[in-house]
């Protein structure tokens, strides 16, 4: 593996097994503690505890489960998740706003991700992902009996059969359509806020290759056939336990362009000049900074000279 493909974070799965080894490293750990899948964060940086901390805490919220995410490759530093909840859940009195109030000091993946640096949202992605999944995976799937945490969070185990059952990652493609004059296609979701506009995306299906997605996906959505497929890169995306898999494609009829009506209600073929007046006179939202779809947006604006990501600082939007 190169280094430019190194995550910052290095996942130790070889410590997974030695139970020893890894409440060692939980006395010296940064954690972070999660929430209903919230992360302990500020609006731009995750909030780390350590043991001692997450001690005290115990006088308010339930022991949890711990989650082993890796050491830094920077300086060996350990890092843990702490899935947890209140032992006394609060209660809306009445007084305010009361989710913000029952969350404060948590946030949501959605909400920090965009400003995270790279390994606090290499963390984040890893300890939210694991966190969906152990909340919906509490029993086995071959008997029905209970399953508990182990190996450090990456597996859960049925107490009745002792079968390992691992968490599930479903591949989805993501694709920027271009047509030769080198105009991008970008399509609107009814369940997305209004002007939302972004690439268009699809679970990968049985038996289906990652190229025969895209082009199934493209043409159901679209109205397009590619001419030409080419990887990008892949991106995690634990909402709630997808992997991205990104890719480019080239459309030789561009006039075929038109929307499904269902998955989407309306498609726009944008040339980089339509793009900065439409972003600039609010016509269209991007997606956020967090997804990949904004970086392949942004990487593919960005190829002619003249044109830079300040451009394309409108607002960002999620769906409601």
């Amino acid at each position: 593996m190169s280094e430019l493909n190194l995550s910052p974070i290095d996942r130790g799965s070889e410590i997974r097994t030695d139970a020893a080894k890894l409440e060692q490293l939980w006395k010296k750990a940064q954690i972070i503690q999660l929430v209903d899948a919230r992360l302990s964060a500020t609006n731009d940086a995750l909030t780390l505890i350590d043991a001692t901390a997450v001690s005290a805490l115990l006088e308010s919220f339930i022991e949890g489960e711990r989650f082993f995410l890796g050491t830094s490759r920077t300086d060996d530093q350990p890092y843990f998740a702490w899935r947890t909840t209140w032992i006394n859940q609060p209660i809306d009195d009445g007084s305010g706003d009361y989710e913000k109030d029952k969350y404060e000091g948590f946030k949501t993946l959605r909400e920090v991700g965009g400003n995270l640096d790279a390994e606090d949202l290499t963390l984040a992605m890893h300890a939210v992902g694991l966190a969906n999944w152990h909340e919906t995976h509490t029993h086995c799937s071959k008997c029905g009996a209970q399953t508990v945490s182990d190996l450090g969070g990456s597996v859960r185990v049925c107490i009745k059969d002792s079968t390992q059952h691992h968490p599930r990652t479903d591949p989805a493609v993501i694709v920027l359509v271009r047509d030769v004059a080198d105009r991008i296609l970008l399509g609107h979701q009814p369940i997305w806020p209004e002007k939302r506009f972004s690439t268009f995306a699809g679970f990968v299906e049985t038996g289906e290759s990652f190229e025969e997605c895209v082009s199934r996906e493209i043409f159901e959505e679209a109205g397009v056939y590619p001419s030409q497929v080419k990887y990008i890169t892949s991106q995690p995306w634990p909402f709630p336990a997808s992997i991205m898999i990104a890719f480019e494609a080239i459309s030789d009829r561009p006039e075929d362009a038109r929307p499904d009506g269902q998955e989407i209600t309306e498609v726009r073929w944008l040339s980089r000049e339509e793009m900065k007046q439409a972003v600039a006179s609010g016509e269209i939202l991007l997606p956020p900074g967090i997804s990949v779809a904004r970086r392949m947006i942004e990487a593919w604006y960005t190829r002619v000279e003249g044109y830079s990501r300040k451009d394309l600082q409108g607002e960002q939007s999620w769906r409601p």
